[in-house]
């Protein structure tokens, strides 16, 4: 357990929460599920099952490095990496990977977002450990994919190569990756059963990352390297934020695991959710008689089905004849939106910050 570290990258600013998500507090550090806990911290815990707290990092924007802190006060404030810039996923790997790799070069090392869902931790973890020991003794980068139960076009797809073993968490061979495919397309790799969701999370050694950071993304890896030589010292963060300038803004995804060969994806089941539109976090909200998923104390529905529903506790909401629309109250800021639409939610926010300015984003 040792070697096993965690990076957690929570470093998004969740525009398609708005307005819950806003930019000085974005959704990891909400408790949007209303459990008691912000998804920060949900993450936080279940890592705690494989791998010990001082092997915890976090990534995140240095405008959200307090905010880590409040949340998380288990974690020496040298665990909490803030990033001057948002550069995307490979920066923020590469990043956290020369920490790691400073401290201990026989380092395993999963990587995953701050804001997803787990419904079933105890799998979760089981299926964590053995990628781990799976990247111990097999110089590979792995993923892992989740089972798609329908041809949904929000979603990265992995193409796997099938050998028609049956096993618990297979871990076979990549052979593609799709970005977010048309709904015919989606359709087809439903039909084929050669493809999983791409659940962004990632698993690997220190030595394989770094290596094939340096193969694919030199330029990163340079950068990165340098400031390396400086942690620990007054220049630290002067060399991260040079590095950070100087980067290319790109994700593991695109500048990495499609290039490299050594690529595999672990088939897993453990009720996994991106939570990153309102229609999904509706799934994973208790719904009424009506199907509509309520957050708040004093909310009265008539006449009203299958919709979201999340507002102040002390605020009385009163909602009659709507039915699958999104009712979102936070601040100073209520949203009304059909839950068809909620795609539109990211031209809303651009269009607020144009004409009313930033304090409602």
């Amino acid at each position: 357990m040792n070697n096993n570290y965690c990076v957690i990258m929570a470093g998004g600013i969740g525009s398609r929460f708005w307005p819950m998500s806003r930019n000085a507090f974005p959704k990891q550090f909400l408790d949007i599920l209303g459990t008691g806990k912000t998804l920060l911290q949900q993450t936080y815990d279940r890592f705690l099952k494989a791998c010990p707290k001082e092997n915890i990092f976090v990534v995140t924007n240095e405008a959200y490095v307090d905010l880590v802190k409040q949340q998380l006060p288990d974690l020496d404030p040298s665990q909490v990496l803030g990033e001057p810039f948002r550069k995307n996923t490979a920066p923020c790997i590469a990043y956290a990977s020369y920490k790691i790799s400073h401290l201990n070069p026989n380092a395993k090392i999963v990587v995953a977002p701050s804001d997803h869902v787990i419904l079933k931790e105890e799998a979760f973890i089981k299926a964590i450990l053995k990628g781990l020991s799976f990247v111990d003794t097999n110089e590979s980068l792995l993923t892992l994919g989740i089972q798609p139960s329908r041809p949904d076009t929000g979603y990265g797809y992995i193409q796997f190569i099938d050998d028609k073993q049956q096993e618990e968490n297979k871990i076979s061979k990549v052979k593609t990756f799709t970005e977010k495919p048309n709904l015919e397309m989606a359709n087809f790799f439903l039909q084929t059963g050669e493809f999983l969701w791409n659940a962004g999370i990632f698993l690997w050694s220190v030595k394989s990352i770094q290596k094939a950071l340096k193969e694919h993304l030199p330029e990163i890896d340079g950068l990165f390297h340098e400031a390396a030589a400086h942690f620990k010292t007054a220049d630290e963060n002067e060399f991260v934020r040079k590095a950070y300038e100087q980067c290319t803004n790109i994700s593991i995804d695109f500048g990495v695991m499609e290039k490299a060969k050594n690529v595999f994806v672990m088939s897993a089941e453990f009720g996994w959710s991106d939570l990153g539109t309102y229609g999904s976090l509706y799934e994973h909200i208790r719904h009424d008689a009506n199907e509509n998923a309520v957050v708040g104390k004093n909310v009265m529905v008539y006449d009203t089905k299958n919709c979201i529903i999340n507002v102040p506790k002390e605020k009385l909401v009163v909602v009659q004849g709507l039915d699958d629309y999104i009712v979102v109250e936070s601040d100073n800021t209520l949203l009304i939106c059909r839950k068809t639409d909620e795609q539109q939610i990211r031209q809303f926010v651009n269009d607020v910050k144009l004409n009313k300015g930033e304090k409602f984003v």
